[in-house]
């Protein structure tokens, strides 16, 4: 299924016709883009690389140009703090409002603790995404997050690997991949803590090249993958022995390397890397075999690829291949596994802003909660630590549309990152889209949490339209912030059917004049806000809302 069409049925009911564009490409290289820079194409980088940009950010960005955006984007900032308990109270080591990640355990476990962990660790995890601003780090340590696909609810471990991740984000992938091999919450999840000389466990070997690194390719002759062949994965399984995770005293889980446990032979590798023979490295032997596997140019095409669906879309035919996907692992391959310069250049050429890429993927269920969160400007006044009541019900949120951090459902990841042809798509289904109507229901009707009322904050963001006393033209604004392409005449009139029910244009511009006079009457203020949350309502349930 292409872009803009699932659901159209839907729409195309209730409003009529709906906008179509041009889908065929007209720049298939990675030339810096020269075309349009306002509203539209500002909102679509923004969209794409963080979670639900404020109409000012996108504002900021058009009046900025592209340039300066993109430098705001991938500009260096500081680590977050570490997560605190802000709901258990039981743990000896650390109270309510300070950080456990670096204290133990307690011998004997206080009941209920490591739930407290990780609410704590996917709640503030939530919060990066509201906290995020201008910057593209958090997508990124989703899309890292994604490939290295993890499922463990140990929050100790779930901290070192997401530091791992956000630490290299932006960074070098050859770093990265080494330290996400010995990482306690990776020889733990892929096997590598049973991985020994006298039991070689090839888990992670499969991994790290099926899905880490090179990719297996097509089946070019029994056990050999055109990448790798099996024996390649027996051999390099045989090189990563010996390593295994403890939890010292500071309670961080460290990997470590037991040499007795190490297989010390001669390793000899296929063809397919030249028939290379690692010798024996002891607890250095496991960046040879990453190294071994790096030689290969293929490993930079496999990551362009994927950096590719992720930030542009599924369509990867031969022309994309020869004219982006080369050039891509070119810069990767120039830069020394550095990723930043590619993704840049990808961000920044014509071919990202075609036309055809706007609205081209069905929204992941976080890019569609925090289109509400952060757009609208979910808020209230309160403490810091009653803010992780509000995270962990995001987080609640976003598991019951299945994406749900530190729990991948497998080891390749989502499925709509991988799975052909459907790939986005997978997020919507019959049983999921009620689903998702609910919680952008929720979100609208506002959560209480952690004993404060949180809502979307409609009446500043319609403040932030330009003609806001104009129906016609405050539609068509909002669109241009929510949606990735605008409205017709249809759906427009269709929306403000919805907000002035069978009354002409003047009546909204009257009503809106007298709150703008008199903001703090409560009469008119209500009414306002029931207009607005009918007319949002209403477009939380467009097919449009829903792509990206």
């Amino acid at each position: 299924m292409k872009r803009r069409s699932f659901l159209q049925f839907g729409q195309q009911t209730q409003t009529g016709n709906v906008a179509t564009a041009n889908t065929t490409l007209t720049t298939t290289d990675l030339e810096p883009y020269t075309g349009q820079w306002s509203t539209v194409e500002a909102a679509f980088l923004l969209r794409r690389t963080t979670f639900g940009p404020k109409p000012t950010q996108i504002k900021q960005a058009v009046a900025d140009g592209l340039s300066a955006t993109i430098g705001q984007l991938f500009a260096n900032q500081p680590l977050p703090d570490p997560p605190v308990y802000y709901d258990y109270e039981d743990d000896p080591n650390a109270g309510l409002g300070e950080t456990w990640v670096n204290t133990p355990i307690p011998t004997p476990s206080p009941q209920g603790i490591f739930g407290g962990r990780y609410r704590s660790l996917i709640g503030s995890q939530m919060g990066l995404l509201i906290n995020g601003g201008v910057s593209i780090r958090e997508k990124m340590v989703l899309f890292w997050h994604n490939h290295f696909a993890l499922d463990d609810n140990n929050a100790q471990f779930g901290y070192q690997y997401l530091d791992v991740l956000r630490r290299n984000a932006l960074g070098n992938f050859r770093t990265m991949t080494e330290e996400i091999t010995v990482a306690p919450a990776m020889l733990r999840y892929l096997n590598g803590h049973q991985n020994s000389r006298q039991a070689p466990n090839e888990n992670y070997a499969r991994e790290l090249l099926e899905l880490f690194t090179i990719g297996r390719g097509d089946v070019a002759a029994p056990g050999d993958y055109t990448n790798y062949t099996e024996d390649d994965v027996v051999q390099m399984a045989r090189a990563l022995t010996g390593w295994r995770f403890t939890t010292p005293d500071n309670g961080l889980p460290l990997g470590v390397f037991v040499a007795n446990r190490h297989d010390t032979g001669e390793k000899q590798l296929s063809h397919r890397f030249d028939n290379a023979i690692i010798s024996d490295g002891g607890d250095q032997e496991y960046k040879v075999v990453i190294d071994h596997i790096l030689q290969k140019t293929e490993v930079a095409r496999f990551l362009s690829r994927q950096l590719h669906i992720w930030f542009v879309g599924t369509d990867i035919d031969g022309v994309v291949e020869a004219n982006i996907i080369e050039p891509m692992a070119q810069m990767i391959i120039d830069n020394n596994y550095e990723i930043q310069p590619a993704v840049e250049a990808l961000l920044g050429s014509n071919y990202f802003f075609e036309e055809t890429h706007r609205g081209c993927m069905t929204s992941h269920p976080l890019d569609f909660m925090f289109k509400i969160v952060n757009t609208l400007d979910m808020g209230a006044e309160a403490a810091p630590l009653q803010h992780y009541f509000l995270w962990n019900q995001l987080r609640r949120l976003a598991e019951s549309l299945e994406m749900k951090y530190m729990a991948l459902p497998s080891v390749a990841g989502w499925k709509a990152f991988y799975q052909s042809p459907q790939f986005y798509n997978t997020w919507i289904n019959s049983v999921s889209l009620p689903i998702r109507q609910t919680v952008g229901n929720t979100l609208l009707n506002g959560i209480n949490s952690g004993g404060v009322q949180w809502r979307v904050n409609l009446l500043d963001f319609i403040a932030e339209m330009d003609n806001n006393l104009d129906p016609n033209s405050m539609l068509e604004q909002i669109a241009l912030y929510l949606f990735a392409y605008p409205i017709s005449d249809n759906q427009r009139d269709f929306l403000k059917e919805v907000l002035i029910p069978g009354l002409p244009d003047f009546e909204w511009t009257v009503e809106y004049a007298d709150f703008l006079q008199n903001p703090d009457d409560p009469d008119l203020r209500d009414a306002i806000f029931t207009k607005l949350e009918s007319l949002f309502g209403t477009l939380f349930k467009m097919p449009e809302f829903h792509l990206i």
